[in-house]
Parts: structure tokens; sequence; C-alpha cells
């Protein structure tokens, strides 16, 4: 409601009333619903697949579901129908693959358990009470403790640890419940029956509508990360040897500068990845049998380099300031050796990409080692210049102290010894070529290369160079 209010020189002033508690209560829950449905829209925006997945799922159990109101097949099944709908909730998974590997590990452990669980009800009916009291409890502790240790085996934890569950929970279902019941054969096989119908529904839902893999996933986060790896490396340099003035500019290097940290984090989504991948049949340009372990060696090259960048911006960004002069010794050489680590793992990372094996890595990892040598050569000469600058300003400046000098000297090392870690990126990805069969590219011939320098023989080079100045 509005107030009309008339002061005294005779205007007239709209005076509205304070919101009242239930107007703010409908205003705060008002906001909150608001914020709440623009996240759920960015969620849906940033990665539709999410949106699709729900749908799917829900695909699934409204087929499954069927089972239980048409009274034919609900009949076929007996009152077990609703396993079926449990082992959709269970086990269909965001990729192909995790719905395989759960549907598989599933259907495997309930089919081993219910024959194992009824095999030993059978052979303890033979013996009557109480031995066969004493057989079951014995198998349920025996059997039910070595599949919990199974669990604790690497190889049995990381492919096979959802099925051990499955089968722990099975035999001990029917083992103990068999005792009373009559017909524990009918009971297991029904089980089963159910369990086969829900597992099939959601594979045949996961492969047939969008479906989510995730080997290409992997294909697709490790290429990311390689790209992102080159950014990291050209933008660092750029932003310490150039030192911009321009705040925006420093801002949009120093975000460029930071995707190394996604290589990272990454380990943990690699991991998953390559476990799932190797239950998915062939598709797009993966075959049965594509090298998806291959990867992981690929990432883990990646990070290795990564803490190597990690070290270098530590070093970039210490307080410790560098005098000027000395970094315009070292400024165009280091940038081009940057440049060089960019434009080798950009076609890395289109190598991957393509599929195609590349005829110019080879020439650009010899580029990169002249740029090498190209910065072992200006550190040489980095000392008669410190001596000569020294000697001009004498009088006007302190000479130069070795604390200001350590942390360029840091950088410029950190720079050689990454065009090692470069090499492993590299050979990694050649590995998974030959191993995947990608095709060879014909448009460019292919030269030989001189053999890159080994680990030990760049930081060797590196340390005379270190001693020398």
């Amino acid at each position: 409601m509005i107030l009309l209010v008339t002061v005294p020189d005779g205007s007239s002033l709209n005076l509205e009333p304070e919101d009242g508690p239930l107007c703010r209560v409908w205003s705060f829950f008002r906001s909150k619903v608001s914020g709440f449905a623009k996240k759920i829209w960015k969620l849906g925006a940033d990665d539709p697949r999410k949106f699709i997945h729900s749908i799917k799922v829900g695909l699934a159990l409204a087929l499954v579901s069927v089972f239980y109101y048409m009274r034919p097949l609900y009949d076929g099944v007996g009152g077990t129908a609703m396993w079926a709908i449990m082992t959709v909730v269970v086990i269909f998974e965001f990729t192909v693959g995790g719905s395989l590997y759960k549907g598989l590990n599933r259907a495997t452990a309930t089919l081993s358990a219910a024959f194992l669980a009824w095999s030993i009800h059978w052979l303890a009916s033979k013996f009557g009470e109480p031995t066969e009291h004493i057989i079951l409890g014995a198998s349920v502790f025996i059997l039910s403790s070595a599949a919990t240790f199974s669990r604790f085996i690497l190889t049995v934890k990381t492919k096979f640890d959802y099925g051990v569950t499955i089968f722990i929970l099975t035999f001990n279902f029917i083992a103990v419940s068999g005792y009373r019941v009559d017909d524990l054969l009918a009971l297991a096989q029904r089980r089963l029956f159910t369990i086969m119908i829900g597992v099939s529904i959601c594979i045949i839902v996961s492969i047939v509508v969008f479906p989510v893999w995730a080997g290409e996933d992997l294909h697709l986060l490790i290429i990311r990360n390689m790209e992102k790896l080159a950014n990291s490396l050209e933008y660092s340099a750029t932003e310490y040897f150039k030192e911009g003035e321009n705040a925006d500019a420093h801002k949009s290097f120093y975000q460029k500068s930071q995707g190394y940290k996604c290589v990272l984090n990454s380990k943990a989504s690699e991991d998953s990845l390559a476990n799932l991948a190797i239950w998915e049949p062939s598709h797009g340009p993966f075959r049965i049998g594509h090298p998806w372990k291959q990867y992981l060696k690929v990432g883990s090259a990646m990070r290795s380099c990564s803490y190597s960048i990690e070290a270098l911006n530590s070093f970039i960004n210490s307080e410790v300031q560098v005098p000027r002069s000395l970094k315009n010794h070292l400024s165009d050489v280091c940038t081009k050796l940057s440049l060089e680590y960019h434009k080798v793992l950009k076609e890395a990372a289109k190598f991957l990409r393509t599929m195609r094996k590349s005829s110019t890595i080879e020439l650009m990892m010899a580029e990169m080692n002249e740029a090498v040598e190209d910065v072992h050569s200006v550190l040489r000469s980095l000392k008669p210049a410190a001596e000569e600058e020294q000697k001009q300003h004498m009088l006007a400046t302190e000479s130069v102290n070795m604390m200001k000098v350590l942390p360029l000297i840091s950088v410029v090392s950190l720079l050689i010894e990454i065009s090692v870690k470069i090499e492993g990126i590299v050979d990694a990805v050649q590995d998974l070529a030959d191993l995947a069969g990608f095709a060879a590219d014909d448009n460019e011939k292919q030269e030989e290369i001189k053999p890159a320098n080994s680990e030990e023989t760049q930081r060797n080079e590196t340390m005379k160079v270190i001693q020398q100045v």
C-alpha cells in the first residue's frame, strides 16, 4: 500500500511502507531459488552431457519398470523384478566404460557367487544337522574373509573391486537365506535373470543413446593438458623476461602460465578413465586393444615437466630483483627457447588429435636443441658482460651481487632442464603412436635427426656454465 503525505509547503510525497517480515522472508527465499536455478543452468550449459545422462538413467529405469507394470512379465520373473531396478540404479555410470565395468562385474560376481553358494548348500545338506550348520557357517566365514582380503591386491582393486563386493553380498544372501528356502536353485536363477535384465538395459541405453566414451575423454584430456603445458612454458618465460607494464597483459600472461596445474591435478582422472576405457568396445578411431595404459605414461611424462615448471615459477615470482641488464643478455635466447618448447608440444598435441604420425616433430626437436645450445653460449658470455658492467658503474653503483644473479641462473638452468622433459613427452607420444598404429604422414619426407642429448649431458653442460659464471 502506498501512503500519500502532504508536507508544509503544500507538495505531496508518496511513501512506501517498509517490508514486513513475510516480505523479507519471501525475498530471501526467492533470491536463493534464483541463485540455485542459475547454478543448475550453468552446470548443464557447461557440459550438456550431464543433462543427457540424467535422461538416459530415467529412460533405463522406465524400461525396466515395465517388468512390474505388465502382469505377464511380472509373473515370469516373480517378486525378484525389484533386483532389475536396483541393478540399473547402481551400475548406470556416466561413461559407457563405467556401465560395462560395473555391469559385467555384477553379472559375473552374481553368477559365480550363486553357483558357489548353491554347491556348498547342496554338499552341506548331505551331512545333515548339525554338520550342515557348521559347513555353512565356515564357508561364509572363509569365503567372505578371503574375498575381502583380495580387495587389497592392487590388480583386483583396480579392475574387480566392485565385482568382489557384489560376490560377498550375493554369496551371503543366498548361503544364509538358502537354509530357510526349499528351492534354493530357483531363487538363485531368478535373481541372476533379473540382474541380467537390468545389466542389458543399462548397456543398451548407455551405448545407443548419445554414448559417452571413457577412452575418448581420456584422449581429449591428454591433448588439452598438453596444450595447456605448452602455453605455460611460453607465457612463463615471456612474463619473466619481458616484464610488460600493462597490468591487463600481466594478468593474462599469469593466467595462461598457470595451465600446468591442470596437469598436476589430473592424475586421478587419467587413471580412472584408463581403467574404464579397457572395458569399452571399438568406437570411432579406437579399436579393441587400444593401448590405453600408454596414455598414463604420456600423462606421467607431462607431470614430470609440470613439476619443473612449478619450480621455474617459484623463481620467476621470487622477490629478489635481478639486474635488468643481466636479464637483457638472456631475454632473447630464453624467450626463443620457450617458444620452441611451445611449438614442439603443440605439434605433439596435434600428433594425438589427428592420430597421424608427424614428419616435422623431429625437425622441431632439433631446432629446440639448437635453442638450448644458444642459451649455453649466452651463459658463457654472461661473466664478461657482468665484469664490463661493473667497470663502467664502479663509482656510481655497487658490484653485481651474486645473490641477485642466482635466481636468474636458476631460471635459465630449469629452462634448459625442461628440454629433457619435453623429449620424454615426445618419446611417450611416439611410443603410443607405434602401439596404436597411427597412420604415417605421407605429405612430407621423414628425415633422420641426430638424437637429442641425454638428461645427464644437459645437466653437466649447465653446471659447467654456471660454475664459469
